[in-house]
């Protein structure tokens, strides 16, 4: 089965490919979660759309990857979120939550799909969180979560 991706799916490629899968990944896991549409003729045309969509939200080049990732390094994030007495949060912090806490620090504008936590963030404390800015960079993060 031939498709589109519309978003970026680990492992298969980003928005904008073009993808030969089996028929049973396309058909019930990528076609009904909105990451993939049907290959035409006529949809070769929307992958224009797709991919200027993507490199407006990427970052350009390896260079400013480097430098956003050395803006990374020298930021220090508070996440501030609720917590029981015990030092445990109320739920866990997510991949957005991270990316408003760097926004509000004074960092760059990450999109929440680039940041990868490795074991989720359930307690108070430091934590160090991934961010991949483009395929050669990769930046570690450490955040600090403390009680509202």
């Amino acid at each position: 089965m031939k498709l589109i991706l519309t978003s970026e799916v680990t492992g298969l490629g980003a928005p904008g490919d073009i993808v030969e899968v089996k028929n049973g990944y396309g058909r019930n896991y990528l076609l009904p979660r909105g990451f993939a549409i049907l290959w035409t003729r006529g949809g070769e045309k929307q992958i224009a759309s797709i991919k200027k969509a993507r490199d407006a939200r990427e970052i350009r080049d390896l260079g400013t990857a480097q430098e956003v990732a050395g803006q990374l390094k020298s930021l220090k994030v508070v996440l501030k979120t609720k917590a029981g007495e015990s030092g445990r949060l109320f739920g866990s912090v997510t991949t957005g939550d991270v990316a408003e806490a760097v926004k509000a620090a004074g960092g760059p504008q990450l999109d929440r799909r680039r940041i990868e936590i490795t074991n989720a963030i359930k307690s108070l404390g430091s934590h160090r969180v991934s961010v991949k800015l483009h395929p050669e960079v990769s930046a570690a993060l450490d955040i600090e979560v403390v009680a509202a």
